[in-house]
């Protein structure tokens, strides 16, 4: 039996389709992020450390420029870890990739 290939970190890591990261994506669409967050649904992610900080899904991305913009935002939750339960699609200002 063929061993399966050894995928770099930046792979493993993803949350959706193979090889997106939050990383990737704000290089690719130029968004300018201190900290970039990927999640396939959009709505869970680790918390924002660094601002500006994206969440990225794969149709696009909800930029905050500040920490107070995110942490009071009434879209997000954030506790242990960052929780939209409607998607960042649903928060005004969502970035469409499409």
């Amino acid at each position: 039996m063929p061993e399966k290939p050894i995928l770099p970190i930046s792979v493993i890591k993803t949350s959706g389709k193979l090889g997106l990261t939050g990383v990737k994506l704000n290089e690719e669409w130029g968004v300018g992020a201190r900290h970039a967050l990927f999640h396939k649904d959009g709505t869970w992610y680790n918390n924002l450390g660094k601002f500006p900080g994206a969440l990225f899904e794969p149709d696009g991305y909800i930029l905050f420029r500040t920490e107070k913009d995110y942490l009071e935002s009434p879209y997000v939750k954030v506790g242990k870890e960052t929780n939209i339960p409607k998607g960042i699609s649903s928060i005004p200002g969502y970035v469409s990739k499409r």
